[in-house]
C-alpha cells in the first residue's frame, strides 16, 4: 500500500520553532489514534520556511486528513 507524506508548512522568523512543536503533537496523535507507521520529521528549507510532516497509509489518508487539516501531501519516497 501507497505511503502518504502529510505536509505542515510554516513561514516566518519562528517557523522552525513552531515545526519544532508541531511535531510533537503529530507524535501523540500517533499514539492517541494507534496509527501503523511511525514516520514523522521536520525539515529546515530556509530561514523562513520549515515545515513538519506525518507519513501515513493511503488506507488512514483521509482520517488523518480531516482530523488534522495538512497544508498539502505527497507519495512518499523514502531515500
Amino acid at each position: 500500500m501507497r505511503q502518504l507524506k502529510l505536509i505542515w508548512d510554516f513561514r516566518g522568523p519562528d517557523a522552525a520553532k513552531i515545526a519544532e512543536h508541531h511535531l510533537i503533537h503529530l507524535k501523540e496523535y500517533i499514539v492517541a489514534e494507534n496509527l501503523e507507521l511511525n514516520i514523522t520529521g521536520v525539515e529546515h528549507l530556509n530561514d523562513m520556511h520549515s515545515l513538519a510532516f506525518l507519513v501515513v497509509l493511503e488506507s488512514n489518508m483521509r482520517k488523518v486528513r480531516d482530523a488534522l487539516k495538512p497544508h498539502r501531501g505527497q507519495v512518499y519516497n523514502p531515500s
